[in-house]
């Protein structure tokens, strides 16, 4: 199944938490790493802190989506992720966005992500990896990115 991960990072070496990521996201079992955009850097959205530095992944894995979740929230704290509270700054974020077209909705898991669209960090490295990229439940994302004009974002390679 292709996968759709968010990567987000703002405290210690973001670029770096960012490429070990990569390398652990490939190192899951029946998953390949197919490709990553580019690194960008977004001010927080709803939070204080630092800079983040962003990217999507796209992968091909043979996990469940609630597995995928897990082996996500392993890497997290593999590298320190904590969660004092709401969009606290973190050393690594890995957001399952999409899982091929399906719609879940659980108590542990909503997938596509329910913020994706509206988050320029997530829409302009998505759109540079699949420009036609569509959402299963809203259409093609391109027409979403005016919603996040206003969020400060640039790309860094």
């Amino acid at each position: 199944m292709k996968a759709w991960v968010g990567l987000g990072a703002n405290l210690g070496d973001a670029r770096a938490a960012l490429a070990a990521a990569c390398a652990a996201l490939d190192g899951l079992p029946g998953t390949r790493l197919v490709r990553r955009s580019s690194l960008w850097r977004s001010a927080p959205v709803d939070a204080a802190g630092p800079d983040f530095h962003n990217a999507v992944a796209e992968l091909d894995t043979t996990l469940a989506p609630a597995g995928l979740l897990a082996a996500l929230h392993a890497i997290e704290a593999a590298h320190g992720r904590e969660r004092p509270y709401r969009n606290a700054p973190r050393t690594l974020d890995l957001d399952l966005l999409f899982y091929g077209d399906e719609v879940i909705d659980t108590a542990s898991l909503v997938v596509p992500h329910p913020r994706a669209h509206l988050r320029a960090f997530v829409l302009r490295p998505l759109l540079e990896l699949e420009p036609g990229f569509e959402h299963p439940r809203l259409g093609p994302l391109v027409r979403w990115s005016a919603a996040a004009a206003d969020q400060a974002i640039e790309r860094l390679d």
